[in-house]
């Protein structure tokens, strides 16, 4: 009996301290777009759970990631026996536009407008488009809900008419094309837990190219006509601590793709074919004492099924791996892209930053038809130190007016400015 009446007394010592550390409310503040009911159903802290710091901190840092959320942090009152939870939240403004600059591969000048709601519906839905006149015209449209049918499964749909001028490289020499694609994709959304993301889709594309120039390449096809379907998987690591515009931890996000060769005509057939390509970033950022961040970006890409077809899948270009080089300078079946640069705030003031950069990036390929040990061997190597800055306002969702300039170091390399709104990476 005696043993008994202890084993009681401790059982009832032991659910009174657990009730003390209960959750009573749970509230959020700041809100004026972004629906409480959504942030609910996202986190994992809940009323009537016991308080958990770590479990709280996790939740900070998903809701920083969120588009509609410039800035979340928290507070905890004691309430009787029980804890007022209250997560503070600065919203972002979400309906951005955006401009790129570039100049096309026939000189003339090229641009790119576009217009993205992030925060549709106040549950952080994207919409949006663009319009871009690179010699000839494109546009495309996009809606994704990361979230539609709970905080771990959503959709995504978009679709794309994209025409430019591609340049083709020949063992004989380089040869422009007018290139059209239309795809359609759809994908499914999984978030398995707070740092493992994942993209299921199918992309249907009708795929053209039309050679316009005057002096053919013998033995090349004048035309191409192709449908195809891609099938994607996308795999995404994010452990990220993010404070407006500095970040600290890692992103590794690998793709898989299946491109299917449907059907053809005859060029189309000789020269398309159905491939199998892999593409992982690892990015690695650091904050630096009060100012600076260091950032860091290791691509590595290869193709296999289509080793000899000049039509490669990874393209050398300034708004993709190395700045300064030129638009579609090279094409390549394999690549390795290194990207580091420092930023550095040198003005910061309510919601305005002036951010510089000095960065260095490098990046090798392997040619159509070469040994996939070309991408080591220095033969295809580019290296392009180069400095830049920034101008950002810390209250809008991506609003970075980016401008940087490259000087490539060799014998035939180029110099350029290169423009663009958002981060580089």
């Amino acid at each position: 009996m005696k043993n008994f009446l202890v084993i009681l007394a401790l059982f009832i010592s032991a659910n009174s301290i657990a009730q003390e550390n209960i959750i009573s409310a749970l509230e959020f503040t700041g809100l004026k777009k972004t629906k409480e009911s959504f942030l609910r159903r996202l986190v994992k802290t809940k009323v009537n759970s016991e308080l958990d710091s770590v479990l709280v901190i996790a939740d900070i840092e998903r809701l920083n990631r969120l588009p509609g959320i410039a800035s979340a942090s928290y507070s905890v009152s004691k309430k009787d026996t029980t804890y007022v939870l209250v997560y503070e939240v600065v919203e972002n403004f979400t309906i951005i536009p955006g401009l790129r600059i570039a100049t096309a591969n026939d000189g003339s000048f090229s641009y790119r407008i576009s217009a993205f709601e992030f925060n549709l519906f106040g549950n952080n839905q994207l919409l949006g488009g663009f319009y871009e006149k690179n010699i000839f015209n494109s546009y495309g449209a996009y809606w994704e809900h990361p979230f539609l049918f709970s905080d771990k499964l959503g959709v995504g749909i978009s679709y794309q008419d994209l025409t430019t001028q591609e340049p083709v490289f020949y063992t004989q020499g380089e040869k422009e094309y007018r290139f059209n694609s239309k795809n359609a994709e759809a994908k499914l959304l999984f978030s398995f837990d707070f740092k493992n993301e994942a993209e299921l889709g199918a992309t249907y594309i009708k795929e053209s190219y039309l050679f316009e120039g005057d002096n053919p390449i013998p033995d090349t096809p004048l035309s191409l006509n192709a449908d195809k379907l891609i099938y994607k998987g996308v795999y995404r690591f994010v452990d990220l601590d993010i404070d407006y515009q500095y970040f600290d931890g890692i992103v590794s996000e690998f793709t898989a793709q299946y491109v299917q060769f449907l059907e053809g005509d005859e060029p189309a057939e000789n020269f398309l074919d159905s491939f199998t390509s892999f593409r992982n970033d690892f990015i690695y950022y650091k904050k630096v004492k009060e100012k600076g961040n260091w950032a860091n970006r290791l691509r590595l890409a290869a193709a296999f099924g289509n080793d000899d077809s000049p039509f490669a899948p990874f393209t050398l270009d300034n708004q993709l791996n190395i700045r300064g080089v030129g638009t579609t300078v090279d094409r390549g079946t394999a690549a390795i892209v290194l990207n580091s640069e420092y930023r550095h705030t040198f003005y910061e003031k309510g919601w305005f930053v002036v951010q510089g950069n000095a960065f260095v990036d490098a990046g090798s390929w392997r040619t159509p038809g070469e040994e996939f040990s070309q991408v080591f061997d220095g033969s295809s190597t580019r290296l392009y130190p180069g400095v830049g800055f920034r101008l950002i306002h810390k209250k809008i969702f991506n609003a970075v007016f980016r401008l940087d300039y490259g000087f490539g170091i060799g014998g035939d390399a180029t110099n350029g400015i290169v423009f663009g709104i958002g981060q580089y990476f």
